[in-house]
């Protein structure tokens, strides 16, 4: 029986830590990439806490080459990859007429891009994998303080519906949690909630978009 490996691209506390946990509790070994030492020691440490096989690699999602290197290691120290996570989300705050197209390019890079690197560089090792990205309501109502991250979750929004009808030919599943709200544990928008939608989503395979949204 070949080894389940879930790469979570942007470790940190929150929904990332939150399925990998789901994932690792459910048979699943975390191969996860940060940009900072930091960040993968705590990530780890609580992975180890909870018995769950993990590795970190440090690489930028902002970087084609530092995410693709990272990607790269990955895939020599694995057979197979099972699932992909791209929790990943770069802002930088301000309204449209007041950003510096710069900062846009490189929120969109880590935002949208990263995640299609990602999915070009392990998607050749997969057989029936599942690629799973968070989403935000930005999206779909964009906020103008918050312009660069809309523009960002808009554009992995069109991204995952194209790989979806796309993969979906070679047996792959892709999927989206729409998250329409401020993450923050113990509210309707617990990690661990998102976590299980996560899941679902990954086991059924019925769905490309869960809208994660508290009812009105």
């Amino acid at each position: 029986m070949s080894q389940k490996v879930l790469i979570v691209i942007g470790a940190g506390p929150g929904i990332s830590l939150a399925t990998a946990k789901k994932f690792g509790e459910n048979g699943a070994t975390i191969a996860f990439i940060a940009r900072r030492p930091s960040s993968l020691e705590a990530f780890g440490a609580e992975l180890d806490h909870h018995g769950i096989e993990n590795q970190g690699f440090i690489g930028d999602a902002a970087s084609v080459s530092s995410l693709r290197e990272a990607l790269q290691k990955i895939l020599t120290h694995y057979d197979s990859i099972d699932s992909i996570l791209y929790n990943v989300s770069a802002a930088t705050p301000g309204k449209p007429l007041e950003l510096d197209p710069e900062d846009i390019a490189r929120d969109f890079q880590a935002n949208v891009l990263g995640a299609l690197v990602a999915v070009q560089e392990v998607v050749p090792r997969m057989t029936n994998g599942s690629l799973l990205f968070t989403g935000g309501g930005l999206a779909l109502n964009p906020y103008p303080d918050y312009a660069s991250l809309a523009i960002g979750k808009a554009g992995l929004r069109n991204l995952v519906h194209s790989l979806y009808q796309q993969l979906q030919e070679h047996g792959h599943y892709v999927g989206i949690v729409t998250v329409k709200g401020f993450v923050k544990p113990g509210t309707f928008y617990d990690p661990k909630d998102i976590a299980e939608a996560f899941y679902t989503l990954y086991t059924n395979r019925d769905q490309v978009e869960f809208m994660f949204e508290e009812p009105k």
